[in-house]
Formats: C-alpha cells, structure tokens, sequence
C-alpha cells in the first residue's frame, strides 16, 4: 500500500536532490551517529553496502539516510534479489520506507522494528530511506538491524503469505547441489507460530551445512538435531516418512526451501545417474 508522503519529508527530499553529505564506500556494515549531522539535519547522507550480507546501526538518528544495498558483483540475476533486514528488538528512533524514484512506501514503522522479525524486499523495489522520528531527546535511540540479500525464492518463503509448492526435479537437483544445508532425516515435531512453523527434526545423514544449525547427539549417537523454519500455512505433520531437507541460513536460523521425501529425490537422482546429468556427486550408500 502506498502511502503519501508527509510535509516534512517534502523539503527533505527536495534539498537531497539538490544538495546532500555523501558517503560512499564498498562495505558490508556500517555505522554513524546523529550527533555528526546534527547540524545540517536537513541533508540527506548516501550510505552504500555492497555485500551480500552486513549491518546497521545508527546512533542518536537525527534526519535521514538513504542505505543503498546491493551485490559486490554486476550480474542480471541480481535483479531478482530480495532484502530481508531483521532488527534489533531495541531497535528505534526512525520509520523505515522504500523510496523508489522519489516514492515512499513505509516498509517498518518505529514500533515495528520492536518485534525483532525479519521483512524481505525485491530489490527492484528501492533503497531504503531511514528518516528518524523528531524528538527533544535522541540520546536514548539507536536504529539497528542486520540485512542479508538471498535469493527471491527464498525472500518470497520468508513472506506470511508465501506459496507452497513442490519442488519439481530441476528444482531438487539445483538444490542438493547449491542449498546452505542439506540433511536426510525426519520430522518429530511441529510448533506453530503466528506466522511460521517450527520443525523439530531429526537428521540420519548430514551432507552439508554452512554453520551449525544441527547439532551432533554426541560421539556414540550417529544422528543430529535441528530446527527448520517454513511457512505456517504449508501443513508440515510429525511421522510422514524421510525426507531431504534443503534450505538456506539466514540470519542463524534454518529456513526450508525443499524437502522431497527421500525415495523421490532418489529416484531422480539416479536417472540422472543413468543419463549423466548430475550437477554433483550424492553419497547415496
């Protein structure tokens, strides 16, 4: 939803567009503080990250930035990123909007950014505009968050509303090969949030993992165990056989991308076997 923006903001802009405090560096976090632009609070500072995944933090917020976020190599797929920020839960002192071409679009208000939940973003969709909320005494405000940028599929899962879908063969393929995580194993136990699952699971054979998200049962016990996150609305259930779970890692926690049952995505990979068009190489002994 569009919303209109407001009298302050007007000036605001239109001095950027004239004249602003520029500060440009390929970086993956950032830090600054009002207490440096305090003087010229009218000025709107360019803030550039160019990683795939960094910080923020903007003590005592006074006027506005804008955060310019994007990859540290040119590529078209770039164009179909997502943004996903999730800020501290002590996060405050500024509305958080996209602008897109002099648009704003409130994306996080002050008591939003409270709850602590990550909120994900095309990156077509614009830069973010940080425009602190007006008070006597800042000294008490710090704005902070993590973002990483992640693939639009995955931008899109981390979304209430987001479909669920199989995953097809290419699919499955292109994730054993590419996921943060990959683990054989079964579901023990669901837990539902307001807006996502929860799922307890247990793991008979770890691929992969990009940090450690699962956890060894010890030197005796040949199993891990682990939680994975998918939307609420997809109806995982406890006990409905093995499966592979796939996924990417994102701000530490797991996050389910495709989890075939074990037995199809066997199935496919040895036709590919037979056909020769694995992208790469299954231990499936």
């Amino acid at each position: 939803m569009l919303h209109s923006m407001r009298a302050p903001l007007l000036p605001l802009l239109l001095l950027f567009r004239i004249s602003f405090c520029q500060y440009s560096s390929d970086q993956c976090s950032w830090k600054g503080s009002g207490l440096t632009h305090e003087g010229h609070t009218r000025d709107v500072e360019q803030v550039y990250l160019r990683c795939s995944q960094g910080s923020l933090e903007w003590l005592y917020p006074t006027g506005a930035i804008i955060v310019n976020l994007r990859p540290n190599v040119v590529s078209p797929a770039a164009a179909r990123l997502s943004v996903c920020i999730k800020p501290l839960t002590n996060s405050s002192g500024t509305n958080l909007y996209l602008d897109l071409n002099g648009k704003l679009r409130l994306l996080l208000s002050e008591q939003g950014q409270a709850q602590g939940k990550v909120h994900c973003f095309g990156i077509q969709e614009g830069a973010l505009f940080i425009e602190a909320v007006p008070r006597l005494d800042i000294s008490r405000r710090i704005t902070a968050f993590q973002y990483e940028l992640v693939s639009d599929r995955l931008g899109d899962a981390q979304k209430p509303g987001a479909p669920c879908q199989p995953c097809s063969d290419d699919q499955m393929h292109l994730a054993v090969c590419t996921s943060d995580f990959v683990a054989r194993g079964t579901i023990k136990k669901v837990n539902q949030a307001e807006e996502h699952s929860s799922l307890s699971v247990e793991i008979s054979r770890l691929y992969r993992q990009k940090t450690q998200i699962f956890v060894s049962g010890g030197v005796r016990v040949r199993n891990w165990t682990g939680l994975i996150k998918m939307p609420r609305h997809c109806g995982a259930k406890v006990g409905e056989g093995e499966f592979l779970f796939m996924g990417m890692v994102r701000f530490g926690e797991a996050w389910m991308s495709c989890a075939p049952r074990y037995k199809d995505f066997l199935r496919m990979y040895q036709e590919a076997q037979k056909l020769g068009t694995n992208l790469c190489q299954v231990d499936t002994d």
